[in-house]
């Protein structure tokens, strides 16, 4: 990079400004030695989300990599506690040997931010708080924090929560540090809720609906006793300024044979049991009336990692926002950017991802004053 590219690069850092822990104590030395100085400090894992929300432009970073490992795995007792710089990735194949899960779906921003999968560490999971379509059956990552250790903002090393459910008293800090991105604590160890995997899973698919008739199924789909796990409405193609419609080739599987929108509904659990909650769940949605399709167990799991990979904005350099929504004010939210905004919506009408070409501060505002 040259003199000039430095100058103009607003958040350009040498590499002296890095700073490469090695444990929890030499996190908690740096943080006390900036903490008197009054220098800001960037914490940084791998980086897989570094280019969410605005550049940070701090004197110094804390890179976390370093600090990784299993610490601990019960299987039995359904818990692993790990090191904060642990990738997902290592962690996920770990548990896959016990057929167990991370059971929130942690979202794979690589493919939409780098052009390959990154997972990212334990430590961004947690700070950033971005669950996957599952959440709407087993919650978001804060409910499958057990526990953790990390470093405060004055380098005071804390601790809270442990290795079972229903073990704290007084505020529980494991709910406050989800989502805190990197703001409330440099966290070193973590300790996760795992649940066991399911055997299999399908995804019962209904064509072209409107938004509002497909997000009525969705809501209808919910709230059965079918036990659904992931519940999404993508619309039909549509030519949007400076968007790549690119739907159709990313879910082009053998079992999707029709064009327009898609209301997919994913039922997870044994052969036998999802066989027959697909059937109650197309007997309540009466879909005798509607054109459908069944993605068999293989082309359920394509169809649900490209949508965990947001594959659906692959490539793009356009803005992305993530707006959590009452599932009441989604509809009305979204007619504001039709043909202006490329979208789709998880979380049965809960969530809408969104990629902007140009995106104005009235834009902004007024989505902001939805949610």
């Amino acid at each position: 990079m040259s003199i000039e590219e430095k100058q103009n690069f607003p958040t350009y850092q040498d590499s002296d400004s890095i700073e490469y822990p090695q444990n929890e104590r030499e996190v908690s030395s740096f943080i006390k030695k900036f903490y008197k100085t009054n220098i800001p400090i960037e914490l940084v894992g791998s980086g897989s989300k570094k280019k969410i929300g605005k550049p940070l432009q701090c004197a110094k970073t804390l890179n976390l990599s370093k600090i990784n490992g299993i610490v601990e795995y019960l299987p039995e007792e359904l818990y692993i506690k790990v090191k904060a710089g642990t990738s997902i990735k290592k962690i996920e194949e770990e548990l896959k040997k016990n057929n167990q899960q991370l059971a929130f779906e942690p979202i794979d921003f690589g493919y939409l931010l780098n052009e390959k999968s990154d997972f990212g560490t334990a430590a961004g999971q947690v700070a950033c708080n971005i669950s996957g379509s599952r959440r709407l059956k087993v919650g978001s990552v804060r409910d499958h924090v057990l526990g953790f250790r990390g470093v405060n903002g004055k380098g005071e090393i804390i601790k809270s929560g442990g290795i079972v459910v229903k073990n704290v008293t007084g505020y529980d800090l494991s709910k406050l540090i989800c989502g805190s991105y990197g703001t409330l604590v440099a966290l070193s160890e973590i300790t996760f809720k795992v649940l066991p995997a399911p055997e299999a899973s399908k995804t019962l698919i209904i064509h072209n609906q409107k938004i509002e008739s497909g997000l009525e199924l969705l809501h209808k789909a919910v709230n059965s006793s079918n036990d659904i796990s992931g519940a999404i409405f993508l619309p039909k193609e549509q030519k949007v300024p400076g968007c790549v419609m690119n739907i159709e080739n990313t879910f082009k599987l053998n079992d999707l044979k029709q064009e327009g929108s898609l209301t997919s509904i994913r039922i997870e659990g044994s052969k036998n049991s999802i066989d027959q909650r697909i059937e109650n769940l197309a007997k309540e949605l009466k879909t005798i009336n509607f054109s459908i399709s069944i993605l068999e167990i293989h082309q359920s799991e394509i169809f649900w990692n490209k949508v965990k990979r947001l594959e659906f904005f692959s490539h793009s350099k356009n803005n992305i926002l993530r707006i959590v929504v009452p599932p009441s004010e989604c509809v009305n939210l979204v007619y504001q950017f039709t043909n202006k905004f490329k979208y789709y919506i998880d979380w049965g009408g809960a969530l809408i991802w969104v990629e902007a070409f140009e995106l104005s501060e009235e834009m902004f505002e007024s989505i902001r004053r939805k949610v």
